[in-house]
Order: structure tokens, then C-alpha cells, then sequence
């Protein structure tokens, strides 16, 4: 089907694509508020983009190639002729789990049948740069919490300054300066909304359908949209948190915070009330990532990138500054498990000297006061019947 667009001038194909519904402003209805895509194609079902351009192009619509996105409205023409030329025998096809880009188009039709909506848009990402629209931020975010890229992979610059800050009901963005407007009137006649949150971003529950049945979320707050969790993680209520272009590779215990960009491995335990540095967090801009089978002690800090096997010992901090001290004994005994660590031996190292490591272990030395390193004797393993 492809053949249907590769002759129109400047053609490139999609890197991703999908129709979406918008909610725009109740003040502002030329403020686009949230996009939500039922599909999203990102690199994939290029006969499905191409059947999609075509329909545009057929429809009247000018589609501008050379920029790095382009948006347009769902029409009921475009989606009668996107369905025309896939054809009849595709279209009938599209039910479960087939062709689920012809199902949008076949629900879109009922839809349109009924009363025409202009709060559809179909988005094509011709080239992953820094987005210029709600719809493309959301695309993205979707890319990422499906799983379909790698966490840190996308060019998400200036995405706070798109989205707007929106008071949030259930999934229902609504404007502030809508609330601010309409204060008196709402509270007196009690139709002021109960009001869950106010953010820029939705949760990653109001979008994201779980893939499978071991991903468990304890509480909706915790896990912010554009997260990206692993079949096996569980996120436990309380001091957990998961940000956006964060998450987990593999079944992890999540009872601490998981900050931006920062990223944890399988088998992995984040204990109650510990944290991950972010990007913007202490890191010098530096994303972490904790490697497999780690234990991150309950109020632990950690702000340095962690090996394979690591342990940061309840309440101490180790950041990129810490001074660690280690004994020559256990200085050899780290360096035979990280063989490529070029480091000589010295007693203080810093933390960020120390980063990625695998099978170390951070202690706090009550009796001095000074913060250790040795090899780490524990094997951390995650109860398999929780994940």
C-alpha cells in the first residue's frame, strides 16, 4: 500500500502515527489539553500510515513533509476513504487484535454518524526532534509507556512549556483560569468539581492499560504517564513514585522514588522511601541507571549509575561527592568483579568513581562516622510469587 503515497513529491515515511481524540480548553477551545490515542504506531504499519496520507491527500488536505510533525482533523470524508481503500474484504478483518488501525476508523465511522465532533486529529512524527504540539508530547509519552522505545530515547526538550497545567478530574483535564472564572457560580450551585490533582501531566493509569496481568500498580498517583514499566514490577502505595521517561527493564519491587530518566534493572528491590536521583535532581545532569538484582535500602539516597549486584545500606546518601573509604583488601576483591574499572588504589575515592560498580556494597561505619565500600556477600533475589 505504500505504493499509493511513494509518488507524491517530499513523501517520507512516519517514524510514528496515530488518530487521536483531544480535550481542548473550556475557556480556551484552541487549547489543546490532553491527546488520547486507543493506537499508536511508532515505527510499524506503514501500509496502515501510507493508506492514512493518501486519504488526506484525496480528502483535500495539504500534508507539509518537510517539517518534523504535522497534524490534521478527522474528517468523516478522510475516514470513509481510508476505509475505501483498504478495502472491504481488510476492512471486515479488523476486529480483536487485527488490524486495529481499520478498528479506530470502523468506531470513528459510528461515531460520525451520529453528530460530527471536531476533537479528532490524526499526528504523523516524520523525524524525532523537539516537539511543537500537545498532540506530539503525548505520542511520544505513549511511545515510551507502551514500551515501544527505549526509556531516554526520545528528544523530549520543552515539552513542559507545551502542556499546560491542568486541574484533573478522573481523566478530565479542565483549565484553571476556567475555575477562577466560574469560582462563584460552580461553588454555589455545588458543581465545583472534586478536584484529584494539579499537574501538567495525566497518570500513567488514565492512559495506559497494563500489558500484562504481573504489572501492579497499588495506587493511580504513583506512576506519572510517559513511565515505562516492565512486566513483574510492582508499585507499592506510600513513598513510591515513578516519573516520566523513567522506569523499570524487568520484574522490580518499587517502594521508593524512581525520578526522571533514572532506570532499574530486573530483580532489583527500591526499599521504602528511597530515592533515585534524577537529571534534574543532583546527578550534574547525569541519568542513572541501577543495575540487576540491587538493593536500594529503605531512605536511601542513591545519585550515582550502580552495577549488578549493588547494595546501598537504609538511610545513608551516596552522591557523586561522597567520600568512600576502602581497604586494600576489599579494594582487590571489587576490582576482581570489575575487571574493566581502571581506577588504582587509593583509601577515599569519591562516589561518582565508584559509579556502576557491579557487587558493592555502601555502609555507613557508625563507628567513625565515615562511609564504606566492600564487596557485597548478599545475594538479593525478589519473591517470584510477587512478581
Amino acid at each position: 500500500m505504500e505504493q499509493l503515497v511513494k509518488e507524491v513529491a517530499s513523501y517520507r515515511k512516519p517514524l510514528g502515527f496515530g488518530i487521536c481524540r483531544i480535550d481542548v480548553g473550556q475557556l480556551n477551545p484552541d487549547k489543546v489539553l490532553q491527546a488520547t490515542y486507543p493506537v499508536v504506531n511508532w515505527e510499524e504499519n506503514y501500509s496502515s500510515g501510507a493508506v492514512f496520507i493518501r486519504a488526506l491527500i484525496d480528502t483535500g488536505v495539504v500534508i507539509d513533509f518537510s517539517d518534523s510533525e504535522f497534524i490534521a482533523p478527522v474528517t468523516p470524508q478522510f475516514v470513509d476513504r481510508a476505509l475505501e481503500l483498504f478495502g472491504e474484504e481488510v476492512v471486515t478483518e479488523g476486529v480483536g487484535n487485527r488490524h486495529r488501525n481499520i478498528q479506530v476508523l470502523k468506531v470513528l465511522k459510528e461515531i460520525f454518524k451520529e453528530e460530527f465532533i471536531d476533537n479528532y486529529r490524526i499526528v504523523f512524527i516524520w523525524e524525532d526532534k523537539e516537539p511543537k504540539s500537545v498532540e506530539v508530547v503525548y505520542l511520544k509519552l505513549y511511545a515510551l509507556s507502551q514500551r515501544k522505545v527505549p526509556l531516554r530515547s526520545l528528544n523530549l526538550a520543552g515539552i513542559f512549556k507545551i502542556l499546560h497545567t491542568c486541574a484533573w478530574v478522573g481523566n478530565v483535564p479542565i483549565e484553571l483560569d476556567y475555575l477562577r472564572a466560574h469560582e462563584i457560580e460552580l461553588k454555589l450551585k455545588d458543581a465545583y468539581p472534586e478536584v484529584e490533582y494539579v499537574d501538567k501531566f495525566p497518570r500513567y493509569l488514565s492512559h495506559i492499560v497494563p500489558e500484562k496481568d504481573n504489572i501492579r500498580i497499588l495506587d493511580t498517583a504513583k506512576v506519572r504517564f510517559g513511565a515505562q514499566l516492565s512486566p513483574g514490577t510492582t508499585v507499592m502505595p506510600g513513598a513510591s513514585y515513578i516519573n516520566f521517561n523513567a522506569g523499570t527493564e524487568g520484574a522490580v519491587m518499587v517502594e521508593g522514588r524512581i525520578s526522571s530518566s533514572a532506570i532499574v534493572k530486573e530483580g532489583t528491590d527500591i526499599g521504602g522511601g528511597a530515592s533515585i536521583l534524577g537529571v534534574l535532581s543532583g546527578t550534574n545532569g547525569n541519568p542513572i541507571t541501577i543495575g540487576k538484582n540491587c538493593l536500594l535500602g529503605a531512605n536511601s539516597v542513591t545519585g550515582i549509575p550502580l552495577g549488578d549486584g549493588a547494595i546501598v545500606d537504609a538511610g545513608i546518601a551516596i552522591l557523586e561527592g561522597t567520600k568512600v573509604y576502602i581497604s586494600l583488601e576489599e579494594f582487590k576483591k571489587i576490582k576482581e568483579v570489575n575487571p574493566n574499572w581502571k581506577e588504582t588504589y587509593k583509601p577515599v575515592f569519591k562516589g561518582i568513581e565508584l559509579a556502576g560498580l557491579n557487587g558493592i556494597h555502601f555502609r555507613l561505619d557508625t563507628t567513625t562516622g565515615k562511609m564504606v565500600a566492600f564487596r557485597s556477600k548478599r545475594k538479593v533475589e525478589l519473591n517470584r510469587e510477587l512478581h
